[in-house]
């Protein structure tokens, strides 16, 4: 019987790529969660790393083709979402959060 060698790191781990579909799922929950964070157009084209026309044109459900940076951002947002409801069992806390002063911000907000 031979051993085999013990596997000490995990395998390398590419994920598929975000499909246009997903992206736009993707793209529709970002919407929601801009509405509950209360947060402006502004606040919002600048998250996504978008000229404000762009964005306004995205929430009036007409994104175009999303490329990979938006797909990874819009993702990296959600991520975001998720862990804070998972930290706060009261949703209000999760979404009010991105505005509230933080410590950890030298007392800004996390949106700032």
């Amino acid at each position: 019987m031979s051993l085999q060698p013990l596997r000490t790191h995990a395998p390398d781990f590419v994920p598929a790529p975000i499909t246009d579909d997903e992206g736009g799922a993707m793209l529709r929950a970002a919407l929601n969660l801009f509405t509950k964070w209360q947060i402006t157009d502004d606040e919002a084209a600048l998250l996504l790393d978008l000229p404000l026309r762009t964005y306004r044109r995205w929430k009036a459900g007409q994104p175009g083709r999303l490329d990979r940076d938006a797909k990874a951002r819009l993702s990296n947002i959600l991520g975001i979402h998720k862990a804070l409801r998972i930290l706060f069992s009261e949703p209000s806390r999760a979404y009010g959060w991105i505005k509230i002063p933080n410590g950890a911000f030298a007392g800004q907000t996390a949106l700032e």
